[in-house]
């Protein structure tokens, strides 16, 4: 189990699978979402929330204020405790669930959902993903962005940092002993990885768990 930080959900505890998925700690999901919180991008956001294992991310989100979550799932049984934790919840009016590989759902456009642009992504995939696959799914995640959309990936410190496409700008890197978090925004600027930013924090084991 883990639970809901702060929100209207605050303290209520979640389900998570039982194997196959790497649930985010609460150290790393506070972090990210004071940020969130702190640049008011919560509010009223339609919410992105890939490889979304548990879900806790997006459920995050909602409790926080976001008017929307889609998660999106390829495990079977990940996806089974998603819909449970939003029935728990009672989050079904806020939120789709689809069972599919981000990359080739973001390419998708047949159902209304499909059509939908986000205004935060939030993308936790596996470590072992190979940096190919993130680096294109950055890029087919672009065209779904509002503009000043912010994209958050979280992401193994032993990794190179994502590489990021043309209409994501980077904005900040802050590690947190095994798991590096990346954020961007949607720009119409070419960014690029070896873009730096003012708040990068450097690895340094000080910041281990």
């Amino acid at each position: 189990m883990t639970r809901i930080i702060s929100g209207t959900l605050g303290s209520r505890r979640i389900a998570v699978p039982p194997k196959g998925t790497r649930p985010t700690t609460d150290r790393v999901k506070e972090a990210i979402f004071s940020r969130l919180d702190h640049e008011n991008q919560l509010r009223g956001a339609w919410v992105l929330d890939a490889f979304a294992g548990s879900g806790a991310l997006g459920l995050e989100a909602l409790s926080r204020g976001a008017k929307r979550a889609v998660f999106v799932e390829s495990d079977p049984a990940a996806v089974a405790v998603i819909r449970a934790n939003v029935e728990s919840l009672g989050l079904a009016k806020a939120t789709e669930v689809a069972r599919d590989r981000v990359l080739p759902w973001l390419g998708r456009s047949s159902r209304p959902v499909d059509l939908a642009t986000f205004d935060i992504a939030l993308l936790d995939p596996p470590y072992a993903l190979p940096a190919d696959e993130l680096a294109a799914t950055l890029a087919a995640l672009v065209p779904r962005l509002t503009e000043g959309a912010v994209v958050v990936v979280e992401w193994s410190s032993r990794s190179e940092a994502p590489a990021w496409p043309k209409g994501l700008a980077p904005t900040g890197v802050k590690r947190y002993g095994e798991t590096t978090v990346h954020y961007a925004v949607a720009s119409g600027d070419d960014a690029s990885a070896d873009d730096a930013s003012a708040d990068e924090t450097p690895p340094s084991d000080s910041l281990d768990k």
